[in-house]
């Protein structure tokens, strides 16, 4: 397994007092990426052959489309700023870095909607392996 860094790992408590503003920030970000798949489709619409250029290229050649893939970057720095890892847009994953009990470093996982942190994974794992964190009642969400 590779060795992994991470500058901040976090305790359930910690992860949730994050929640209500990381559902606010998630949720903006849905709605701006949504936006921006909006105003890509509308581009790619009218010039097919911009569909052959990687998107930095054509965020460069369409000066519509540069406030919103700037805002999308913003809004992933902010949430990215407490520690955390944004994993998924759409499902609105995020994971926190955490140590178990024997010493390794796992993610917390969250994904928007949950009221509090539930589930866990491996770090070289994804959403399919979360597990259930010990004490949480509540159903993962699917």
């Amino acid at each position: 397994m590779p060795n992994y860094h991470f500058d901040r790992l976090f305790n359930p408590q910690e992860a949730e007092e994050l929640i209500p503003a990381l559902e606010v920030l998630v949720r903006e970000l849905q709605v701006n990426a949504t936006e921006f798949r909006r105003a890509l489709a509308e581009v790619l619409k009218r010039d097919p052959g911009a569909e052959a250029h990687e998107l930095p290229a054509i965020i460069a050649r369409y000066p519509q489309l540069r406030p919103l893939s700037s805002g999308l970057a913003e809004l992933t720095h902010k949430i990215e700023s407490f520690g955390c890892l944004l994993k998924d847009i759409d499902q609105g994953l995020i994971d926190f870095p955490f140590e178990l009990d024997d010493g390794e470093v796992v993610f917390l996982c969250w994904q928007f909607g949950e009221p509090r942190i539930v589930a866990w994974h491996p770090v070289d794992g994804g959403f399919a392996q979360r597990k259930p964190l010990p004490g949480a009642a509540k159903p993962l969400l699917n």
